[in-house]
C-alpha cells in the first residue's frame, strides 16, 4: 500500500480528526496522565503540534530534527489554533505529486515522500488515541482510516524490531472489541484502557 497509494487525503482526515479533539480538550485536562506513557496532556498536545511542524520540514526538503519534539510556547487555550496553523503551513509543501516519491529525510531515515506522510498519518492516529482516551472522548476515527494505517503499520513497524532505535513498545494484544484505532494504538505498544 505505501508504494502507490496516495496517503495525503488520509493524512488530511487524520488531522481533521485529531483537531476536533484539540478542540474540546479543557485547561483543567492539561495535567491529565496519557496511554503514552511520555506525556501528559499538555506535553502530548505541544508533540501533536510538532508533528505538523515536522511534516511542513520534511516537505521543504530539510531536516525535521530542526523542530523540537515538543512546542511548548502555547497557551493552555491555544492548541486547537497553533495545531491549525502547522498544519495550514504545511499542506502546500505537499499539493505537489512529485513530493510523494521525492526522497526526504525523517526522524526514522531518508524515505520516500509517501512513507514520511505514512508515518505522520500513524503518528497522528496513535497520539490521537492518546488524547481521546485521557480525556475521555471518543476514541475511534472512521474504522476504513484506522485500517489502512494499521495494514501500513504492521509492515513499517514489525513486531519483531521493537526498542531502541525503533520508538515503539512491544505490539500489545487487543482486547476482543477493540476498534481498528485501538488496534492501531495496541501495534504501537500501547495498553488498552
Amino acid at each position: 500500500m505505501t508504494n502507490t497509494t496516495d496517503p495525503r487525503p488520509l493524512y488530511r482526515e487524520a488531522l481533521a480528526w485529531t483537531t476536533g479533539l484539540i478542540d474540546t480538550v479543557r485547561e483543567d485536562q492539561l495535567t491529565a496522565s496519557t496511554p503514552c506513557a511520555d506525556f501528559d496532556v499538555r506535553t502530548l498536545l505541544g508533540h501533536l503540534v510538532a508533528t505538523a511542524e515536522r511534516a511542513r520540514v520534511i516537505g521543504e526538503g530539510g531536516d525535521p530534527g530542526t523542530v523540537p519534539l515538543v512546542v511548548t510556547d502555547i497557551p493552555g487555550d491555544g492548541y486547537g489554533d497553533a495545531y491549525r496553523s502547522a498544519t495550514e503551513r504545511m499542506w502546500p509543501l505537499w499539493t505537489d505529486d512529485d513530493r510523494l516519491d521525492a526522497t526526504v529525510t525523517a526522524p526514522w531515515g531518508t524515505v520516500p515522500g509517501r512513507a514520511a506522510i505514512w508515518g505522520y498519518i500513524n503518528e497522528t492516529l496513535v497520539h490521537g488515541w492518546d488524547l481521546a482516551i485521557a480525556t475521555g472522548q471518543p476514541p475511534e476515527t472512521r474504522p476504513e482510516l484506522a485500517e489502512a494505517m494499521l495494514a501500513v503499520a504492521r509492515h513499517a513497524i514489525p513486531a519483531e524490531t521493537r526498542g531502541g532505535h525503533v520508538p515503539f513498545a512491544d505490539v500489545v494484544e487487543p482486547l476482543p472489541a477493540a476498534g481498528p484505532t485501538e488496534r492501531l494504538a495496541n501495534w504501537s505498544g500501547r495498553k488498552s484502557v
